[in-house]
């Protein structure tokens, strides 16, 4: 299964989508399926530290950096890790979506 349409309806504010991938993300070695599912669970260091583990190439773990950058509050570093990570993977909208900060609409 793809979750790239379903991670597009979460980012877009769909809480449907939102609520399927919490209930992915326990048994999920996607990490985008676990940094989307980040964005609405109090628990994010958790499943960014679950994320971390499973990411084997460097597009996973730029996309688990911008993450944690952007939980965390630090938007002049997420944004610096998402212009490197865009500039080779101009399709990842779940970093483009980080990278834009407080301004977006909260997928909760």
């Amino acid at each position: 299964m793809t979750t790239d349409p379903l991670i597009r309806r979460a980012v877009a504010g769909d809480a449907d989508a939102v609520a399927t991938l919490a209930d992915l993300a326990p048994t999920s070695r996607d990490p985008a399926v676990l940094v989307a599912a980040a964005l609405s669970d109090p628990d994010w260091p958790a499943l960014l530290d679950r994320a971390r583990a499973v990411a084997v190439d460097r597009p996973d773990r730029q996309l688990v950096a911008v993450a944690a950058a952007a939980l965390s509050g630090d938007l002049d570093r997420a944004r610096l890790l998402a212009r490197e990570h865009l500039a080779e993977h101009p399709d990842t909208l779940l970093v483009a979506f980080l990278a834009a900060g407080p301004d977006q609409e909260d997928p909760r």
